[in-house]
């Protein structure tokens, strides 16, 4: 099985990273980073931040990239089910937006490593603020 392509976005305001929670499967009611899968003919970073505004009304004019991850989930049987490779980005949004949860987004919110650690995410959400949060650089508005 061939992995479809998705990617998702990383938005940060301070110490806060911008989640929403999964209305659909794949990671229904787990909370992740928006995105979602490519639709045709587009780049990784063109899907970023398309799924940004559909799933937050937030816009990024670029993204810049940052990790892939192979996301792939089986039945009780070991049958793959679903098989994705997920380009994840950093993106910067205007700080005085207000995110919005739409499209497949229950609900969105801001949090920090430490209530990242107790929500639903998957593992590439986790490692992904883990790292951001380790690192020294200035922090995405």
């Amino acid at each position: 099985m061939n992995p479809k392509p998705a990617s998702s976005v990383i938005i940060r305001r301070g110490e806060a990273f911008l989640l929403v929670r999964r209305a659909n499967p794949p990671a229904q009611a787990m909370y992740a980073f928006p995105g979602g899968r490519a639709e045709a003919g587009e780049t990784p970073e063109q899907a970023a931040l398309r799924e940004l505004v559909e799933e937050t009304g937030l816009v990024a004019e670029r993204a810049e990239f940052f990790a892939v991850y192979d996301l792939i989930d089986r039945d009780s049987t070991g049958t793959i089910t679903s098989f994705y490779r997920l380009s994840v980005f950093l993106a910067e949004a205007d700080p005085a937006a207000i995110a919005t949860a739409a499209d497949d987004a229950d609900e969105l919110g801001w949090y920090t490593l430490a209530e990242i650690r107790g929500l639903p995410v998957p593992t590439s959400v986790l490692e992904c603020a883990e790292k951001l949060a380790a690192t020294t650089a200035p922090n995405l508005v």
